[in-house]
């Protein structure tokens, strides 16, 4: 949408790089344990896995980091571990989808839900948010990685379904996604793999929830939406965030921080 970015939006967000990039790398860890659990522990085995290795790797995440968080799946601590979903309503209607990974369900539905009630939101029932969005794949590469038509020829050859291109200035935005591929659920690994060939090892591939459509927000919601989304984050049992605002440019620099 013309004026429209939903990356330097959330980059609008005070102080949301920094806190969620001191967050990352025990993110990543989780995620790899995590999918090390729910199969065998060797990537080239277990596709999830693969996922969450590659993740970890884009990012820099140290080898001996991510070989502890495979190790760790065997430890029973892990056992204890729960993937929940929440679902809720924001400031202007939005809505907002929350993965978390805990090992308290009653502290981490405490706590989200606290900071739905202190930000202008609620919690509301599964799927009552979720029926409105789709489980699909994404792939993430950035913008130096090609033209947008390279990407999108590599997309479709791969066996896409959609690709946008946001290619704010990579030098004043330093994790612009440049490229986003959407995939079928179950096709993510295959169109990933494909187009690693052509264009290198992208930024992140995962699965994640696709909005069917967008809500509008202007004025001061928009700066109430902006806490919530920010305390949401910086929830230690908050794996995910996902919502479906659409806020012009002007607005979020107007009403960050």
């Amino acid at each position: 949408m013309a004026g429209h970015s939903k990356f330097k939006n959330i980059m609008h967000r005070k102080g949301r790089a920094d806190a969620v990039r001191s967050k990352l790398f025990s993110k990543l860890s989780r995620d790899i344990t995590v999918a090390a659990k729910s199969g065998l522990p060797d990537p080239a085995a277990n596709p999830r896995l693969r996922l969450a290795v590659n993740n970890a790797k884009a990012e820099s995440l140290p080898k001996d980091v991510i070989q502890r968080a495979i190790n760790k799946a065997s430890g029973g601590d892990v056992d204890t571990m729960e993937e929940v979903r929440y679902e809720g309503r924001g400031p202007g209607g939005v809505g907002i989808i929350v993965e978390a990974l805990t090992d308290n369900r009653n502290r981490a539905a405490s706590n989200i839900g606290a900071a739905f009630k202190k930000n202008g939101g609620a919690l509301s029932e599964m799927n009552s948010v979720a029926f409105m969005w789709d489980k699909v794949g994404q792939i993430i590469y950035k913008a130096e990685a090609g033209t947008e038509d390279e990407v999108m020829e590599a997309a479709i050859e791969a066996g896409a379904q959609d690709v946008e291109s946001d290619l704010v200035k990579p030098d004043i935005y330093e994790d612009a996604p440049g490229h986003t591929i959407w995939t079928a659920f179950e096709d993510l690994n295959e169109v990933a793999e494909a187009m690693s060939k052509v264009l290198g090892d992208p930024k992140s591939t995962a699965i994640v929830w696709k909005p069917q459509s967008e809500v509008t927000v202007t004025g001061e919601a928009v700066g109430t939406l902006f806490k919530l989304l920010d305390a949401l984050d910086a929830e230690d049992d908050v794996q995910n965030v996902y919502s479906n605002e659409d806020i012009s440019d002007e607005d979020a620099a107007k009403y960050a921080g």
